[in-house]
């Protein structure tokens, strides 16, 4: 068993059929290093989980018939007093207050949002069937390659701009709501009205959907590039044909005239806090977030939808898509290292970004983390003892251990590293 406060992990893999394919996909290519016999297959592989959650929990690399949960539950000092104390539902069984994943994205996943703790626990208990735990689920995304998404409504501005200027957009719309959205002034008014339009487009029978969805596709298809050359609409008619591609005559095509869509380059973040709808369109990421895996999902999916949920529990907030985007500090006293701190006491993660030769040294937290490494080869040292690293590696990191990351001297080290910190 481990006598060391820092040892690997085996992750879980997910195959989701919005995933990349095969070795195209990094959680299939992470996977091959860090799962012992996993060997890719011509599937789509979207997540590597790695953390605790039951529905792909890590376990011991050195002793792989144990969970990580277990091995946590028989030596909590390895989670921490005070994060023990905090977060007492989740570590009580062993569990961490977060999951680490990393993702690969190929098609959208769905127009959703995570409830608020509070909603999460009447869901859980109204309906334990669809909503499987009580925990609430705000999550962050860090892009690994070029990215895409959808989050959070875009500014009241725009979204009046596609009423007036996409005939099938302002359809689901009574007109009524449309003149209240374009008048609102005050930010409760705002919200207001934007929600009748959203409720109009996502409640819609599907007999409108369809005819709509046929509407738009057939002149958006039919349109040249010089039909629509230096337009803000190109991108929109771009993204409208994608997933009317991958989702023909869903609704949740229409959320392209509603939602910012956010793209990232590699290293830039996004905060999705509960209660606002978001989808991932394309890329890959290291997402982080509480423990849970509590949605409420309205479109492009053929998953369950709840459309009437979804509607209520939104807070209608607009921002322009940059506003999206979250700040890094540096963490104090480590080199080579910044850090995405959300709003949130359940998680942040770190970015290691070493070169050939170099180290960083990271002071004991006084909870635990998962190292993650995305790129390179190197080790991390925890009193006295080693741990070599290449790409796909996970390991744990317990409370109260300091660490140092060294890259090799033949390759730079590229490290996320999600953490809880009371």
């Amino acid at each position: 068993m481990n006598s060391s406060s820092v040892f690997k992990i085996i992750p879980g893999i997910q195959s989701y059929d919005w995933g990349k394919v095969g070795k195209l996909s990094k959680a299939a290519a992470f996977a091959e290093v860090s799962i012992p016999g996993f060997q890719v297959e011509d599937k789509p592989y979207a997540e590597l989980w790695m953390g605790t959650h039951e529905q792909a929990p890590a376990y011991l690399a050195n002793d792989p018939s144990s969970k990580l949960s277990h091995y946590l539950q028989r030596n909590p000092q390895l989670v921490g007093d005070q994060v023990k104390q905090a977060f007492k539902e989740t570590t009580c069984d062993g569990g961490l207050p977060f999951l680490f994943k990393v993702l690969a994205i190929e098609k959208a996943l769905s127009v959703q949002a995570h409830p608020n703790k509070r909603l999460a626990e009447q869901l859980h208990k109204d309906r334990p069937d669809v909503y499987k735990d009580s925990n609430h689920k705000p999550e962050m995304a860090i892009a690994l390659t070029e990215f895409k998404g959808f989050c959070g409504f875009r500014p009241k501005e725009q979204i009046v701009h596609f009423l007036d200027s996409v005939k099938e957009f302002r359809a689901f719309v009574e007109e009524k709501d449309v003149q209240d959205l374009k008048t609102a002034s005050l930010d409760k008014e705002i919200k207001d009205a934007l929600k009748r339009v959203f409720s109009g487009v996502m409640s819609a029978p599907q007999d409108k959907i369809a005819e709509l969805t046929k509407a738009i596709v057939s002149r958006y298809t039919s349109q040249t590039h010089e039909d629509i050359a230096g337009d803000s609409i190109y991108a929109v008619r771009q993204l409208v044909l994608t997933l009317n591609d991958q989702f023909p005559g869903d609704i949740g095509i229409f959320c392209t005239f509603l939602l910012n869509v956010v793209q990232l380059k590699p290293g830039e973040s996004v905060f999705l806090k509960a209660d606002d709808p978001h989808a991932y369109i394309a890329g890959d990421i290291m997402e982080c977030m509480a423990t849970s895996n509590n949605v409420v999902r309205a479109g492009l999916t053929p998953k369950l939808r709840d459309v009437n949920t979804l509607v209520d529990m939104l807070t209608y907030e607009t921002a322009p898509a940059d506003a999206q985007l979250m700040k890094t500090t540096s963490l104090k006293g480590a080199a080579h290292t910044i850090v995405y701190d959300p709003p949130i006491e359940e998680f942040s993660v770190a970015r290691v970004q070493l070169s050939r030769g170099e180290s960083t040294k990271h002071d004991a937290l006084n909870g635990p983390s998962i190292l993650a490494v995305v790129d390179g080869t190197g080790l991390v040292e925890n009193q006295g003892q080693s741990e070599t690293m290449k790409t796909g590696d996970v390991l744990f990191v317990g409370a109260g251990a300091g660490i140092k990351i060294k890259s090799s001297s033949s390759s730079s080290l590229e490290v996320y590293r999600a953490f809880v910190q009371v």
